[in-house]
């Protein structure tokens, strides 16, 4: 065998071995339903069959998660029960917020919030709580922090009247892109690496659900409405029919939550940064 070909061979052997001896990590996500889900499928009638954190970490089986998701919670309730919330010391925390603050209303307020660190009163506000907190818990954690995707209108698939618009308009003239935009700043501020899912082109608006099938008001018959039509038609949960049947699912299952391909395009991203530590 000539020298080149045993390089060759070391080479491989090493990369082969360092694959086999990557160091173990510890990794907390903490966020709302999207994170809530990946253990609770059961919840979307089983329209997902497993959530990012499984995804990432089947591809990269270093990496030890704990799901610190909460069904319907803000940035805000986080930052508000963060002492109760048993967070323990890892060596990766990410933090995937947002769309319920924009929701719930929550101010957005300004980076100079989160600078002065100002209180749970504003979004800017309550991620510098999480963040303190995080840093206390291991100063040489990897921070990534995750911003809210788009939202099209969503439905509830067990109750019908929880529904709510989507991120097309402002809720308590707010746009759910500030948000987004929010949390970037911080990222540049404190140099967190971001993972921006609002401007992730597959999952914009018009890629969220296939259609919306809504009763046509002139007729009466039902008829499978494209966005952004769908948006002019009204949707009546004491006598309609659920919107999103199973031909409707793309990137979300009802509106809002990623189907397993939106949580595919999450966890590509996801795998592309924590490989690197």
């Amino acid at each position: 065998m000539n020298s080149k070909k045993i390089v060759l061979l070391l080479v491989a052997l090493l990369g082969l071995c360092s694959a086999f001896t990557r160091k173990p990590l510890t990794w907390v996500a903490i966020g709302d339903s999207i994170t809530y889900l990946n253990e609770h499928p059961n919840e979307t009638k089983n329209r997902i069959t497993k959530g990012y954190m499984t995804r990432v970490t089947e591809k990269l089986p270093n990496i030890q998660y704990t799901n610190q998701g909460h069904n319907g919670w803000t940035a805000g309730r986080i930052a508000q029960s963060i002492e109760q919330l048993s967070l323990t010391k890892a060596d990766i925390y990410t933090v995937f917020l947002g769309t319920n603050d924009w929701w719930a209303g929550r101010p957005l307020g300004r980076l100079a919030d989160y600078q002065a660190n100002a209180g749970n009163s504003t979004v800017y506000g309550s991620f510098r709580i999480i963040i303190n907190k995080l840093r206390s818990l291991n100063p040489q954690a990897r921070l990534v922090l995750i911003t809210p995707m788009q939202r099209s209108d969503f439905v509830y698939l067990f109750n019908f009247k929880n529904n709510a618009f989507g991120s097309y308009q402002p809720k308590n003239g707010q746009p759910l892109e500030a948000f987004a935009n929010a949390i970037d700043s911080i990222g540049r501020l404190e140099r967190i690496p971001v993972v921006d899912l609002y401007h992730t082109r597959a999952l914009r608006l018009e890629k969220l659900v296939k259609y919306k099938r809504l009763k046509n008001p002139q007729t009466g018959v039902y008829h499978n409405y494209p966005y952004p039509e769908y948006t002019k038609i009204p949707f009546n949960p004491e006598t309609d029919e659920y919107p999103y049947p199973d031909g409707a699912v793309d990137q979300t299952y009802d509106g809002l939550h990623p189907s397993d391909a939106g949580y595919a395009i999450i966890s590509r991203k996801l795998v592309r940064l924590l490989r690197k530590y």
